[in-house]
């Protein structure tokens, strides 16, 4: 196993690490609460003994269930060969007592006394200006490190990229961040400008979604043509990988690992992970895999937001987004998936068709004949 600086720690971090959102489950479903908790324990220890080191989990993953498995998973000396990481579901947080609450139940949860690195889940700039700071969640966090329940404090990052800049720089303890990067979301979310302005900081970055759910890991054939013919020879998911080592600004990637092939296949391509490894050459195969799958927008949306706020709610970027994915990557019900976490009132559904956001436009974007077509594609249909 490779290592990378994890500045604000005494411990350098494995160039990969393990994230258990994806753990195996029993009855189907990729994020359902059944997790086969035999196979998860023989993947987590297997990961550990093998070098990965960093281990990340968070409170809603697996309906609950992932801090509980974890924990168990990490009893017979595994937790202290481990960097544990899990997240305070802020958007939970709406009383002086609840963040104390959590964090009580997960040290229970996942059996241990302290959390190593503990986040701030999915920041965004409401968030951050409303309940991070209404209910002083940082002083919170920083008294928990005081007296031992947490090594140290970052946050995760879903949002447009002019919020990053304002969390990143309104503190200056935070000890790591952790954001959604691959080669195809370099200006989605924090994207690449975020992982330079983190690095210039010595903020640590922790990368989710290397693989973009398994996306990258499995192109359209057009795409794995130009992957068959380039001369460095790749799969998919080591083209994801080796790009993403290939920049010293990245602490290590977070992998969602759902079974145990996935998992001896990435730890023997992080055993060659290096900055720099990619020649030119290697660059323009990724130039080539972007060009190719940009080409297959639907919405011909930049996610400048000049449509935003909607009047009725409905968030209209990511909605596009959503469903653009769904033809990028072949992938109609990961994209389903992903539209049933957006909150019920920025569903495309509550599109009123009050012509505001068309507009404001810059693309003259039909928005709001797309939307009704958007949530019958992506709606998932109502248990009777």
């Amino acid at each position: 196993m490779k290592f990378r600086k994890f500045v604000k720690r005494d411990r350098d971090v494995s160039v990969l690490s393990l994230g258990c959102m994806r753990l195996p489950t029993e009855g189907g479903g990729r994020f359902g609460p059944n997790i086969d908790r035999a196979e998860a324990t023989r993947m987590i220890r297997y990961a550990i003994d093998e070098g990965v080191n960093y281990v990340d989990t968070a409170y809603p993953y697996h309906g609950g269930n992932s801090e509980t498995v974890l924990g168990e998973a990490l009893l017979d000396g595994y937790r202290h060969r481990t960097m544990l990481a899990t997240k305070s579901p802020v958007w939970l947080i709406h009383a002086e007592g609840d963040f104390d609450r959590i964090l009580h139940e997960q040290l229970q949860k996942l059996q241990t006394d302290h959390i190593d690195c503990y986040l701030l889940h999915g920041l965004s700039q409401d968030h951050w200006r409303g309940v991070i700071k209404n209910f002083s969640l940082l002083e919170k966090a920083e008294a928990a490190i005081k007296d031992g329940r947490i090594g140290c404090v970052g946050f995760s990052f879903h949002d447009h990229s002019a919020a990053f800049p304002e969390i990143l720089n309104g503190y200056d303890k935070w000890a790591f961040c952790q954001i959604q990067y691959n080669y195809m979301d370099t200006e989605h979310q924090a994207g690449t400008a975020g992982l330079r302005l983190a690095a210039s900081k010595g903020v640590p970055v922790i990368v989710m979604e290397p693989v973009l759910g398994g996306r990258l890991a499995t192109p359209p054939p057009p795409i794995m043509d130009v992957i068959h013919g380039a001369a460095s020879r790749r799969q998919p998911v080591q083209w994801a990988l080796d790009w993403l080592w290939d920049q010293p600004e990245v602490t290590t990637a977070l992998s969602g690992m759902s079974t145990m092939d996935q998992l001896k296949e990435n730890l023997a391509l992080a055993r060659n992970a290096q900055a720099g490894c990619l020649s030119a050459a290697d660059h323009e195969v990724i130039g080539q895999l972007r060009k190719l799958y940009k080409e297959r927008t639907v919405v011909e949306c930049t996610a400048c937001r000049y449509c935003m706020p909607c009047p009725s709610g409905v968030n209209i970027p990511d909605v596009f987004r959503l469903y653009n994915d769904a033809f990028l990557y072949d992938d109609l019900p990961g994209a389903k998936g992903k539209y049933s976490f957006v909150p019920e009132g920025a569903k495309a559904d509550k599109c009123q068709a009050c012509l505001d956001c068309e507009q404001n436009c810059p693309q003259k974007i039909p928005i709001s004949e797309w939307m009704p077509k958007i949530h019958a594609t992506l709606a998932m249909p109502k248990p009777n």
